[in-house]
């Protein structure tokens, strides 16, 4: 199973989330770090800094866990997937308010949303045979 669903979402969403946390630097000189508004990556998504080291910290997880293996890429992406569903959530609620400390917007929150959706699906629903190999036999 080298190549597994779980392996390859890891692996392409770990990626993607590095690249995305290290361009939003580019577009939030001047913003505070834990700012309620940031700037816009690629003209839709509003980052802060911290926002950014958020997305550094999710890609370097997701991507560790692709390369460790089937085990770890499973247990990686449900964790993120459950987190960002309830960022994606959360954060309609947050909006507009001091607590949105990771300057999230509306796109933002659909975006969340959509990972958590695939990172959840992969994990319970792909390599369903990891999961039972792993278990001891009685």
């Amino acid at each position: 199973m080298k190549n597994s669903p779980n392996r390859i979402v890891g692996i392409v969403f770990g990626v993607v989330y590095l690249l995305v946390g290290i361009l939003g630097f580019a577009v939030t000189g001047g913003v505070g770090f834990l700012a309620t508004e940031g700037g816009l990556l690629i003209g839709v998504f509003e980052v802060n800094p911290l926002h950014n080291i958020v997305h550094l910290l999710v890609g370097a997880a997701l991507l560790g866990g692709g390369i460790a293996g089937v085990g770890a890429a499973k247990g990686i992406n449900g964790t993120v997937g459950v987190v960002y569903l309830l960022v994606g959530v959360i954060g309609f609620f947050i909006a507009g308010t001091a607590a949105n400390i990771l300057a999230l917007n509306t796109a933002d929150h659909i975006l969340h949303l959509g990972s958590a959706l695939i990172l959840l699906g992969v994990s319970l629903g792909a390599d369903r045979d990891r999961a039972v190999a792993a278990r001891p036999a009685v």
